[in-house]
């Protein structure tokens, strides 16, 4: 029934969905999987890099976690090209806040603003829907620490944790389970780093295929944005005991 309906994103099925849309999520499933914890005191972001061969030359950039602005970054789960798009517009449109403002663009505003762009792309003829969904961790004065999760529809909702990519309804079902309302931020990168090791693909945790992200205030109040080094990763997984099983099993 649906190939007569899903050539083309604009055209709703007998049944009201969008084909081009939910292929769009489908794309996302078969990606590296990303998960974001919101603590009391920051937000944590985990991402799976998918190492598809060992002749690959490993980034020394990040791939999976960006900074948006001072204050917001974000995790990526999905087609990397589609997301460069959609994080370039993301920083000019906080930068232009900025300039018209001279504050931080709220952490929301920010997110909404880049969702009206997903939008729009399942709603005009000729574009296909971006094949990304993203995991935003920011601050701002108004709500504090924030977590917010979209996905190609355009849609968007604020979380106190979430799971996208592969494997994310099994990550989405144990966060369910683990997750305690004042929890700190050293326990939500455990928590993290437990779930992403339960789902994965792969037999074992190690630092270069993973990466961790942290937005969190300073003593003087600043929003800083820190990115987990592997050395200091490695001693993390040790540390929680998440990579020690998975040698021995194998």
């Amino acid at each position: 029934m649906s190939r007569r309906y899903d050539s083309r994103t604009t055209i709703f099925s007998p049944e009201g969905r969008l084909y081009q849309v939910e292929y769009a999520m489908e794309a996302i499933g078969n990606a590296g999987s990303a998960i974001g914890i919101l603590s009391k005191d920051g937000v944590v972001l985990v991402g799976e890099k998918k190492v598809t061969s060992k002749l690959l030359q490993t980034s020394t950039s990040t791939e999976k976690m960006y900074k948006i602005d001072d204050h917001v970054a974000c995790a990526v789960a999905g087609i990397m090209s589609d997301a460069n798009i959609l994080i370039n517009t993301a920083r000019v449109q906080a930068q232009r806040y900025t300039f018209a403002y001279q504050e931080p663009m709220p952490v929301e505003q920010l997110v909404q603003s880049l969702c009206d762009t997903k939008q729009g792309y399942t709603q005009f003829g000729g574009l296909r829907p971006f094949g990304v969904s993203f995991l935003f961790a920011g601050w701002d004065k108004n709500y504090g620490f924030q977590l917010y999760m979209s996905d190609p529809s355009g849609n968007y909702g604020g979380w106190k944790s979430a799971a996208v990519g592969a494997n994310n309804q099994a990550a989405q079902s144990m966060l369910k389970q683990d997750y305690k309302d004042e929890i700190t931020r050293e326990e939500a990168v455990q928590l993290a780093l437990k779930v992403l090791s339960k789902t994965m693909d792969s037999t074992s945790l190690t630092s270069d295929k993973l990466e961790l992200a942290e937005v969190f205030l300073t003593p003087g109040g600043k929003v800083k944005y820190q990115v987990c080094s592997p050395d200091s990763l490695s001693k993390l997984l040790v540390k929680y005991g998440v990579t020690q099983p998975a040698a021995e099993s194998s």
